[in-house]
């Protein structure tokens, strides 16, 4: 499989904006450099039309922004990939990839997690945001529903945290893959099943008492009616993959499906940076 690998000339408070704008354009995977953005694609994935969306996005922020494009073989790809990704303390669990012999932190859970060319590593905003909400939804002996689980991450944290079952999807067939390796690498295959697809994979007539989604603002809208029927009378649903600037706008739909905010938690890497915020929503039963 070939590999493009661009390298996007950007000031750092940009690349989190940008990185989830490339996600949507199946960008697989990032690293992030001073100033500089290297950003991983299929080369059956890109065309012009991406290249000129991207040379737009980039035309409307501050900085004399360009891109260099080359093409890589698969396995200097995840040579690159795999020296990006240091083991780091996230709320009550310590995420590290197999080959790092980096000794586990005394009361951290432990997630194993080789990322590939998933996105979901634990270094994107959001994601940590996720794993800092997760012990206070209370996952043990609950059923878990993750949408866009990505590496798995999510998933496996819920399952470490005594969730009783657990069904994870992700359009991306890439994604499905890596997922499936690293709940295998965590020992917790027995209660996570990782599906192809999105929404449709889930029967209607399911119930779920917590729902994961750490996506972004467009699909979450999207998806809000479908998870708010799936989720559980008195259910939570935490929601991620969002700028504060959409925070009212995706609460007020969530309010139409009775979902109601019981907490926020809020990220702003620097000053003058993008602020990432998730959402935990519970489901009133008189809704």
């Amino acid at each position: 499989m070939s590999w493009l690998k661009l390298t996007i000339r950007i000031p750092d408070d940009y690349h989190e904006l940008l990185i989830s704008e490339l996600v949507e354009l199946d960008f697989d995977g990032f690293e992030q450099l001073d100033n500089q953005l290297e950003a991983f694609i299929t080369k059956s994935n890109f065309n012009d039309v991406n290249r000129e969306y991207i040379e737009q996005l980039l035309i409307g922020l501050p900085g004399d922004n360009y891109i260099e494009m080359e093409e890589i073989r698969e396995e200097n790809w995840n040579e690159t990939w795999e020296q990006t990704i240091q083991p780091q303390e996230i709320g009550m669990f310590y995420i590290k990839p197999t080959w790092s012999r980096s000794p586990v932190p005394e009361e951290r859970i432990l997630l194993e997690i080789d990322p590939k060319m998933a996105f979901g590593t634990g270094y994107h905003a959001t994601t940590r945001l996720m794993l800092e909400m997760l012990p206070g939804l209370n996952p043990e002996g609950r059923t878990v529903l993750d949408v866009g689980t990505g590496t798995g991450v999510l998933a496996i944290a819920a399952a470490k945290l005594g969730a009783s079952s657990i069904v994870a999807f992700d359009v991306d067939s890439w994604s499905v893959e890596n997922a499936q390796e690293n709940i295998l690498i965590n020992r917790v295959a027995d209660r996570i099943e990782i599906r192809p697809g999105s929404i449709e994979t889930v029967p209607e007539d399911t119930r779920w008492d917590l729902i994961l989604a750490n996506i972004n603002r467009n699909v979450i809208l999207e998806l809000l009616p479908a998870l708010a029927s799936l989720l559980s009378d008195g259910g939570h649903l935490a929601l991620s993959g969002l700028l504060a600037e959409d925070r009212d706008h995706v609460l007020r739909k969530a309010g139409e499906y009775a979902l109601n905010l019981e907490e926020e938690l809020n990220l702003k890497e620097e000053p003058g940076s993008y602020e990432w915020i998730a959402l935990r929503l519970v489901k009133d039963p008189a809704g």
